[in-house]
């Protein structure tokens, strides 16, 4: 249901999941609370939008998410692994049916193996396989990378709930 531009909005997203009784939760890290907030800023939002997880550092992603420090030693923080563990420990933690995660590097800067714009997402619904992929944004700047991430995941949480 993304308008012709693409654009898939909060709203959209609320409704479908209010619609199909999905409770939703978020995990994010380069997004900084940014999907949070665009589903917060929508009138009614609580009756869908259970809590958010801003989970910057490792030791957030440990303590308030599970993740496993092996897969944050292995993989490192950017990785569809650590977005999997992200989603799935908000699904469990927060009691919800569906939930989101999001983790990459907004730039500026990079390194050979986490070039700045790649950002992995993972969504988590109960009762389905988790569904992870990586985009590659490009050096488009910090706040087009958090933009862009925001609105990716908005569209992933809008396809979970079909």
């Amino acid at each position: 249901m993304a308008r012709r531009d693409g654009h898939v909005s909060a709203e959209e997203v609320l409704d479908r999941a209010r619609y199909w009784g999905l409770r939703i939760a978020t995990a994010e890290s380069c997004t900084g609370g940014m999907i949070a907030a665009a589903l917060t800023d929508v009138a009614g939002s609580s009756t869908v939008f259970e809590r958010g997880y801003v989970t910057y550092s490792n030791a957030s992603k440990v303590q308030l998410l599970g993740v496993r420090e092996e897969t944050l030693a292995a993989h490192g923080a950017v990785s569809e692994q650590t977005a999997r563990e992200m989603a799935e420990g908000a699904l469990q933690r927060a009691g919800v049916a569906l939930a989101v995660a999001v983790t990459g590097v907004a730039g500026p800067g990079s390194s050979d193996f986490k070039p700045e714009g790649r950002v992995c997402f993972a969504v988590a619904r109960t009762g389905r396989m988790t569904r992870v992929e990586t985009v590659h944004f490009g050096a488009i700047g910090r706040a087009k990378v958090r933009a862009a991430s925001t609105e990716h995941a908005l569209a992933l949480l809008l396809a979970a709930t079909e």
